[in-house]
């Protein structure tokens, strides 16, 4: 009697089931296999960098230091007589020049002692005329014996006090002239007028302190700024072969105001700050610069012909501080290149050795490079930017 083995299909679909997962995982493994020795025949991924050019341009040399804007004149008018004001006869605001009539006072209280003292001199001049007739007839009766010594002496004196009186009744007249030109206020320079400080209807007194408006000459105008003492000699030397330009920035170093020369270099040094004063001289045609304004003086020291330039950011440091720079080979893979930097201003840093024109320089993503590393180039977006700042001429090229 035979005996029948029934078989169980949920088995059978097990079976099916490992024998697939099985197969799949000596694929994937295979796979795997495959592309991990793909991947050690092409290397290691391309390192994507940032690079620029290396430039051979002229770089200007500045030295910046922080200024003030000075009025070449400022002055505050104050009347030199009293009396009530008349005329205004000027705006706020309004550029004058020089004699021009800015307000007038009451002239009249001056036009009277005029008067008075043009008819004082009148009087003396008249009694003065009738005692010189009397001194020349006391001459003649003198010499006859008929009046003494006394009485021609005394007529000689009176002759004298008279003329004396004439002197002083001419320095009278002079004197209400003077104050009657004093009631006229005219500016003294030219200029422009600030703020009006005194309304017409107001007394005014040769005693106040404060002025009746304040004139402050514009053109040309003055920048003072300071430099550290170990910059002075060098701009000295150059003073002595050329007259140097001066720039004067904005506040926050962006906009560029007005150009100007060197005028001088102050006497002394300020020991508590260890730097000097220098002054600059502006034409400031556009009334960019306004006094006691603060801005950032750029003073060009000179201009090195042919200068290797690059980003600044390309520069890194070794454990020693030398200086060098990764460069982009035509095989797209990087060596280190040891530079001598001269001197870095702003966002450029002049090269004395170590690179060519036109070599390309890494300016970004340095930390993942070393020798021979494969990279991917992206051209650097920044542009050259202007200088604005240097270090002291003694510490250029360390």
């Amino acid at each position: 009697m035979r005996s029948h083995v029934r078989r169980n299909p949920l088995n059978s679909f097990v079976f099916l089931g490992l024998i697939s997962v099985l197969f799949g995982s000596l694929w994937g493994c295979s796979n795997a296999r495959t592309k991990s020795a793909q991947a050690a025949s092409a290397g290691p991924p391309a390192i994507p960098v940032a690079v620029s050019p290396v430039q051979k341009r002229d770089f200007p040399v500045y030295l910046t230091g922080l200024g003030t804007v000075q009025a070449s004149n400022t002055v505050s008018l104050k009347s030199r007589v009293d009396g009530q004001i008349v005329q205004i006869a000027f705006k706020e605001g309004q550029y004058v020049k020089q004699g021009e009539l800015l307000l007038v006072i009451d002239p009249r209280p001056y036009q009277v002692q005029l008067e008075q003292s043009e008819a004082a001199l009148a009087r003396d001049q008249a009694n003065l005329k009738n005692a010189q007739l009397d001194y020349e007839r006391y001459q003649g009766l003198f010499k006859e014996g008929v009046i003494s010594q006394q009485q021609y002496n005394a007529q000689q004196s009176l002759v004298g006090q008279l003329e004396g009186t004439i002197k002083a009744d001419q320095a009278a007249i002079d004197n209400a002239k003077l104050q009657l030109v004093y009631t006229r206020v005219t500016a003294p320079v030219n200029g422009r007028i600030g703020l009006r400080l005194v309304d017409i209807g107001n007394m005014v007194h040769a005693t106040d302190t404060n002025p009746l408006l304040v004139v402050t000459q514009l053109q040309p105008i003055a920048v003072v700024f300071t430099l550290p003492e170990d910059n002075l000699p060098t701009v000295a030397q150059h003073m002595r072969n050329t007259p140097l330009t001066v720039e004067a920035y904005s506040r926050d170093d962006s906009t560029k105001l007005a150009t100007g020369k060197l005028l001088t270099i102050d006497n002394q040094i300020d020991q508590t700050t260890g730097t000097g004063k220098l002054k600059a001289m502006f034409e400031n045609n556009d009334n960019n610069l306004i006094p006691n304004q603060f801005v950032n003086a750029r003073l060009l020291l000179e201009i090195r012909k042919g200068a290797t330039v690059v980003p600044a950011a390309a520069i890194q440091r070794g454990p020693q501080g030398s200086a060098f720079i990764y460069v982009v080979k035509p095989d797209k893979t990087v060596e280190v290149r040891n530079v001598n930097v001269a001197l870095t201003q702003g966002n450029d840093s002049l090269i004395a050795s170590g690179l060519a024109p036109g070599d390309l320089v890494v300016t970004d993503g340095q930390d993942k490079l070393q020798a021979g590393s494969r990279v991917e180039v992206h051209t650097s977006n920044a542009a050259p930017a202007p200088t604005r700042t240097v270090p002291s001429p003694g510490t250029a090229g360390q």
